[in-house]
């Protein structure tokens, strides 16, 4: 139900116009609009005011002389450097992982089949790069060396993935991560 429209002037100009020691509440608000508080919990009730200068803990500035004051950026003040921070954080973690894709590019890993007939590398980031098939594997049969030679795949691409893993978990825990962050990755 809306308050009439007579009444709702009159109580307004009532509430906030009396002195603020002849009606001690709370919640009254003074001129500037800020919350007042009760300085003392005597018969007379004084009140100040209390402003908040910062959404996070009232950071404090620095002025020319060296003495603190209030924020001049206000509640998003401590939001700004959370993003900023984050920002940063996000470059490093770019460029530690473009360097470990390099790493790992540059990186060798063999596989073997049963019996080591067969020898498949795979780079780091599992780009083939060479397969080398024994004499004795040549002799074994065109289906029996295709099975071979997919083992010897099979086995490096698990090795390297492994090692991927690992070098990203270093990296992970370098850059101060918790450390089961990865473990979705297994």
């Amino acid at each position: 139900m809306a308050p009439s429209t007579a009444l709702a002037p009159v109580a307004f100009r009532s509430a906030f116009s009396t002195p603020l020691a002849s009606k001690p509440t709370r919640n009254r608000m003074n001129i500037e609009g800020a919350f007042c508080l009760p300085c003392s919990t005597r018969k007379r009730a004084s009140y100040r005011p209390f402003r908040v200068y910062s959404l996070f803990g009232g950071k404090k500035d620095k002025d020319e002389n060296g003495d603190e004051a209030p924020s001049k950026a206000g509640i998003f003040g401590n939001m700004q450097n959370l993003y900023e921070t984050v920002k940063k954080a996000q470059m490093v973690v770019q460029v530690e992982a473009v360097r470990v894709q390099k790493e790992l590019a540059a990186t060798e890993i063999d596989g073997y089949c049963e019996g080591e007939l067969i020898k498949v590398t795979l780079s780091g980031n599992q780009q083939p790069i060479r397969v080398e098939i024994t004499e004795a594997a040549m002799e074994l049969g065109a289906e029996k060396l295709s099975g071979l030679v997919n083992d010897a795949y099979k086995d490096a691409h698990q090795r390297s993935v492994q090692a991927m893993k690992e070098r990203m978990a270093d990296l992970a825990q370098s850059l101060g991560m918790p450390a089961g962050l990865g473990d979705g990755l297994k």
